[in-house]
């Protein structure tokens, strides 16, 4: 099939790109990497009136370092966490979790950005804010707004930008070099969609975990934290026994759907058998 008809605009600049959202309103959507949005509407489940194309903004295509957090502009690609991750545990969380993107060329041309205003429960970087307490900067109309990752993800393919709004910038804490990182999960096929991947930082005081995140996806409508599997972990050694035991707490605290490709007590037990391999994969540096 092929889209129906809509009207196309170059966006050179952030603040053209807000100018041509608030002039269109919900007729408008942004074209980044259009990995996900251009299939939608050659089946015709998209039909935007007007397309916003942002990539001519080169301005929305940078990593900063700086004040303990790194800063990924909208336009950076996929593959630029996979080809050359920043250094430390946070480049190797983004690196692991690079590579479940899709299949290559999507990883090429997809943006982080683009992932994130997407908010497929099942996608990687949606995972990775949730972890990370990532905060998304919008610029807007009214100005420029900062909004956490626990609010920004609201349910499938929704997220708490305006219509008029441009996402424009993600910041993510830095991980302390004593951190430790996991990143696993299960697709029927490589390159599918997941049907529940874990994504895990911990924090150690010597053997001993100081603070823990976990952060399941994949499974619900949204990117979830098992907040009590973190806690359980707390002030305790990563052995078989505590990581078991995490995974069985995720497990139950976590609330799974069901649909074609899963049930939700398949999910469930997914759920259960990844937060164990992400700790484990973290043990093993």
């Amino acid at each position: 099939m092929k889209p129906a008809s809509f009207d196309y605009y170059e966006a050179r600049s952030r603040a053209e790109a807000v100018s041509l959202l608030t002039e269109h309103g919900d007729d408008a959507k942004v074209l980044a990497g259009g990995q996900s949005l251009v299939p939608a509407m050659n089946f015709r489940l998209a039909r935007p009136a007007v397309l916003v194309d942002i990539n001519p903004a080169s301005e929305l295509d940078y990593l900063d370092h700086g004040e303990g957090r790194l800063r990924i502009g909208s336009l950076v690609r996929h593959n630029v966490f996979e080809r050359s991750a920043p250094e430390g545990p946070l480049g190797q969380l983004l690196n692991k979790a690079a590579r479940h993107v899709g299949h290559l060329p999507i990883r090429v041309r997809g943006t982080f950005g683009g992932s994130l205003a997407h908010a497929d429960p099942a996608a990687e970087w949606c995972v990775v804010a949730s972890l990370l307490d990532a905060e998304m900067v919008a610029n807007g109309p009214g100005g420029t707004r900062v909004i956490p990752a626990a609010d920004f993800f609201q349910t499938v393919f929704t997220t708490d930008l305006r219509a008029d709004e441009l996402l424009v910038e993600t910041r993510i804490p830095l991980l302390p070099a004593s951190a430790k990182v996991g990143f696993v999960e299960l697709s029927r096929r490589a390159g599918d969609f997941a049907l529940a991947m874990v994504a895990v930082a911990v924090d150690m005081d010597g053997e001993k975990v100081q603070t823990a995140r976990i952060a399941v996806g994949g499974v619900s409508d949204r990117p979830l934290r098992a907040s009590a599997a973190e806690r359980a972990l707390q002030g305790r050694t990563l052995t078989d026994e505590s990581t078991e035991e995490a995974g069985e707490i995720a497990a139950d605290e976590v609330e799974t759907i069901g649909d074609i490709h899963g049930s939700a007590e398949y999910r469930r037990d997914l759920v259960r058998v990844l937060t164990k391999r992400a700790l484990r994969q973290a043990i093993a540096g």
